[in-house]
């Protein structure tokens, strides 16, 4: 393991740490000043100060107590100043010895090194929820198939919109 891996591990475990002193000032500190941090549920949060803000309610209220749990699966350097680093970390409640399967999360995380050293500056959460792809020729993806034809047909037009 070389230095830089040592040391993005040691972030990782230092936001860990962070999370299950329950401490949204050393949470946050593991983050860049213009991080973006994506939630299991989807929210996004862009800065350290608004994610240290909702970490600070969520320490305060509904995960009181609660510890993270996990570790780095893998560090990819994209060069030499920046890592892409793929983990788990779940919460486990103050009430439980084990995590249930429900509560397995995997993040990805963007790791840039700073004068100061390395710090998180973005990170991506979710639940890790398995499916089974369906076979081309099962009755899903023929049934998907046919609305598609069945589209096509009518003249029915894709207008994608975002919000």
């Amino acid at each position: 393991m070389n230095v830089n891996d040592r040391a993005i591990r040691a972030l990782f475990d230092r936001l860990m740490k962070a999370w299950t002193d329950n401490d949204a000032v050393a949470y946050a500190d593991c983050f860049t000043e213009d991080s973006d941090y994506v939630s299991y549920d989807g929210t996004r949060a862009v800065g350290r100060v608004p994610m240290q803000e909702a970490h600070d309610r969520l320490f305060r209220g509904v995960l009181a107590g609660s510890a993270l749990v996990g570790g780095i699966e893998s560090i990819r350097y994209v060069s030499p100043d920046v890592a892409v680093i793929h983990g788990t970390a779940s919460v486990l409640m103050p009430w439980r010895s084990t995590l249930p399967k429900r509560r397995l999360s995997r993040q990805t995380l963007v790791a840039i090194r700073a004068q100061d050293g390395w710090r998180f500056t973005a990170l991506h959460n979710g639940r890790v929820r398995p499916i089974t792809i369906p076979a081309p020729d099962s009755a899903p993806s023929r049934m998907a198939q046919a609305m598609g034809r069945l589209a096509r047909g009518l003249g029915v037009s894709r207008r994608v919109t975002t919000t």
